[in-house]
């Protein structure tokens, strides 16, 4: 049995109102200094060849995503770093100017 949803009775009125929730939730994307990004630039290297866990904090489409995984890949030049995500071992590329935090677990 369905409990009754009183502002949830149209369904393009439902999708609305969850797209304004979700407009109200968003972040702007932080701007880091430049001793933040040397530091993110060590610990990525450091976990690069140490093999060790690293806990991720980036940006992606207005919200700030924390992950856990292993640093397979870094290259400075083309902005890109490759990890493999701890939960479903899947490859992910992504950005370095969308990192916002980096630390060794």
């Amino acid at each position: 049995m369905k409990k009754w949803c009183p502002f949830a009775t149209l369904p393009e009125q439902y999708i609305e109102l969850k797209e304004i929730i979700d407009k109200q939730v968003e972040v702007a994307q932080p701007v880091l200094t430049e001793e933040h990004m040397e530091q993110i630039n060590f610990t990525l290297i450091e976990a690069l060849h140490t093999n060790k866990q690293v806990h991720l904090a980036y940006y992606k489409q207005g919200k700030i995503v924390t992950e856990k995984g292993f640093i397979q890949f870094v290259d400075s030049l083309g902005d890109l770093f490759i990890f493999i995500d701890d939960v479903f071992e899947l490859k992910n590329k992504m950005r370095l100017s969308e990192l916002i935090d980096v630390r060794l677990a």
